[in-house]
């Protein structure tokens, strides 16, 4: 069995190089599982963190160079490698900020590819089928290289597997009709060519994919007529170097369906030993002129799952780490699967339970099947209701907490999520179910996220659960925008008074309460704090200091204008992660009044951040200083013209503009020190003049 989870947009995708190929290059793992490498065709590398859907870093080469290969990370230096104008290697890291100005060195030949597996050394593979060490390549980069492929022989594919603790290297190409297949090993430096079975009338393969399983390299690739084969390379084969051609049998895994248009893009990857993931491939069922990403068991001939993807297919899929990266229309979607081990049994539902499992299913068929007067009569449930509906919730509590305890934590992952799935079901379908208690323990687990339960925040929010929706934003790390934002629309247009009445997590509630009762220095004082002036204290036309000017007390106001649990609810929505692009058209959706009150929360929480009342309150969970600016700035750029308009919003722009007037003015002040201090921090310590000694510095 298998399963497609809720996906999101991790980032757009530039113009398309060909009917086939995106706007993307390549992606890479980064630097661990939450990190990859976009590279696109145009001129920029980036790495995005993928739980928080944001860039962590992109570089970009000068006007006049393309990049001519997917960026990579090699995993022993901590380094990027990227080669543009098809010989220019390029070596940078993390902290570097410009790309052309950390190391490159020029090659003799073209680059095709640099490949990268986990805690190996890259390889250069040249497009004239040469294939070299990184580091003895830079050492060295005008060795010449040797030409392996014949006249018009042209690499389509290629890829790198790390077997029997060493790296093969292979590569397809082809050949006025024919088709071959490289695998290069190192060490000592081994390759053997295998052809490729073709027919006549079939065009080359549009993808390719490989993996190492035993002591055997398992190859599948794809055509356009939907036949899915697959080639096994025995890697003892391309270990003895054996001389001439080597034939390669293929095997016919699986025929796709067609529809009834021409098929013009497509790509297949090999998820495990019984299922692989194709894109680009009508879903047998549905109608055409549908895109489906497609989940297929391959030993049963049977389709697993299915998500229709929006736009225009490419012949590209990645996947790293249980997501596949699928490019189509102007995105690039993460869409998070799962597999389960394959028998006919598990693919025509009839798989044999582990105790475990089968206790699970009869729960949720317990609390699914039977009308809720009913579940009292459930084998080995023991209501003591002192009414119908709290003893159920209190039954189904209790039955949650016995199987968390007792399932293994290697199944609990796949049964909380089962679970999760059917009490939401039954949640919907009977308005007097709702067990809470039941689903607050199963998120406890941290075993669930959105995309495994995606029902589970809607549900929460119909049924007004703020304690719900607070625990969920703590814990899933993949809430998408539009989620997001129903969920702070659904906070700011509930009355302070009902929300205030919610049982809300503990240390979030005394964070806002302490909060809203620290006096900063200013409010004492009346003076600044590290050179900041609030903009209720600066004058319009004047440079007088704040210290001087008279104070009006309505604009001194730094009240809190929403209730300490709207308050905490407000600050677990400013911690979620989301992409600007896709955030933004969703915060359309809020109201001029909402925009207005969540703006004003914004403005005294970032008051009060700016004199550090944030740091006298110890607190796990807590939004950070950039996060406020960038809800701000995000929320206005959704909402400019509304607010210029709206009379209701004329104190409120007044006073965010005197606020960034003023932050600019304190930036503008430091600039002009800034030289001076750099002089100060360069100049020689004086001498030692003994106990006391008068020292003049002169600041130019």
């Amino acid at each position: 069995m298998a399963a497609l989870y809720e996906g999101y947009t991790l980032c757009g995708v530039g113009p398309a190089q060909n009917s086939s190929i995106s706007g993307i290059l390549g992606i890479e793992l980064g630097r661990d599982i939450d990190h990859v490498l976009v590279t696109d065709s145009s001129r920029s590398v980036t790495v995005y963190k993928v739980s928080d859907q944001k860039p962590t870093g992109s570089w970009t080469v000068k006007q006049g160079q393309i990049i001519t290969c997917a960026a990579v990370f090699n995993t022993q230096s901590q380094e990027y490698v990227v080669v543009t104008d098809n010989k220019v290697v390029r070596v940078w890291k993390e902290n570097d900020v410009y790309m052309e100005r950390a190391f490159k060195a020029t090659v003799s030949a073209a680059v095709l590819r640099v490949l990268s597996a986990a805690d190996s050394e890259p390889v250069v593979l040249f497009c004239c089928g040469a294939v070299r060490f990184l580091d003895s390549l830079l050492a060295s980069p005008q060795q010449p290289i040797e030409d392996v492929l014949a006249e018009e022989e042209m690499i389509r594919w290629s890829t790198v597997l790390k077997a029997d603790h060493q790296l093969v290297v292979l590569f397809s190409t082809e050949q006025r009709g024919e088709h071959w297949l490289y695998a290069h090993r190192f060490n000592p430096n081994i390759l053997v060519k295998h052809r490729l079975e073709t027919e006549p009338c079939l065009s080359a393969p549009i993808s390719f994919s490989a993996r190492c399983r035993g002591s055997n390299i398992h190859l599948l690739y794809l055509y356009l007529n939907g036949s899915l084969y697959e080639s096994v390379l025995p890697l003892r084969s391309s270990a003895t170097g054996a001389e001439g051609v080597q034939a390669l049998p293929r095997s016919l895994l699986l025929n796709l369906p067609l529809g009834e248009e021409e098929l013009i893009s497509g790509a297949a990857v090999m998820l495990d030993e019984a299922h692989v993931a194709v894109v680009g491939f009508p879903h047998p069922s549905a109608g055409h002129c549908k895109d489906y990403l497609c989940i297929w068991n391959t030993h049963f001939q049977t389709l697993q799952a299915s998500k229709e993807m929006a736009g225009r297919i490419y012949s590209q899929l990645w996947c790293y780490s249980g997501k596949l990266y699928v490019p189509h229309g102007k995105m690039l979607s993460v869409i998070p699967f799962e597999c389960q081990k394959s028998s006919l049994a598990a693919t025509m539902g009839k798989l044999k339970q582990s105790q475990s499992e089968s206790k699970s299913c009869s729960l949720l068929s317990s609390w699914t099947a039977q009308p809720l007067g009913d579940i009292t009569q459930t084998p080995g449930i023991k209501s003591r209701m002192s009414t119908r509906n709290t003893g159920a919730g209190e039954d189904v509590q209790a039955e949650v907490g016995e199987f968390i305890r007792l399932t293994p934590q290697t199944d609990l992952q796949l049964a909380t999520g089962r679970m999760a799935l059917e009490l939401v079901s039954r949640s919907q379908t009977d308005a007097n179910f709702y067990p809470q208690c039941a689903f607050l323990q199963l998120l406890e687990t941290r075993y669930l996220c959105y995309s495994v339960c995606p029902e589970l925040l809607s549900l929460a929010m119909v049924k007004k659960d703020f304690h719900l929706c607070q625990i969920a934003f703590q814990i899933f790390p993949d809430i998408p925008e539009a989620v997001t934002c129903a969920c702070l629309k659904a906070i700011l247009s509930t009355p302070d008074s009902e929300i205030e009445t919610v049982n809300l997590d503990t240390e979030s509630v005394i964070f806002m309460k302490v909060l809203t009762q620290t006096q900063s220095g200013l409010e004492e004082e009346g003076g600044q704090q590290n050179g900041f002036c609030p903009p209720a204290l600066e004058s319009d036309v004047s440079d007088t200091p704040c210290s001087k000017l008279q104070r009006d007390p309505l604009a001194l106001d730094m009240s809190c204008p929403v209730g300490l649990h709207k308050g905490a609810l407000l600050n677990e929505v400013l911690q979620t992660a989301y992409s600007d692009k896709t955030l933004l058209p969703h915060l359309k959706d809020l109201t001029v009044p909402e925009v207005i009150v969540f703006l004003q929360y914004l403005l005294f929480i970032y008051l009060k951040y700016s004199h550090d009342a944030h740091k006298q309150i110890p607190a796990l969970r807590t939004p950070s200083f950039s996060q406020i600016i960038d809800w701000i700035c995000i929320l206005l750029d959704a909402h400019f013209t509304v607010l210029a308009v709206a009379p209701e919003a004329k104190r409120l722009v007044s006073d965010l503009h005197k606020f960034v007037r003023s932050q600019v003015k304190l930036y503008a002040e430091l600039g002009k020190i800034e030289g001076s201090l750099q002089v100060l921090k360069k100049s020689k310590q004086s001498e030692d003049f003994g106990m006391y000694s008068i020292e003049v510095i002169e600041l130019f």
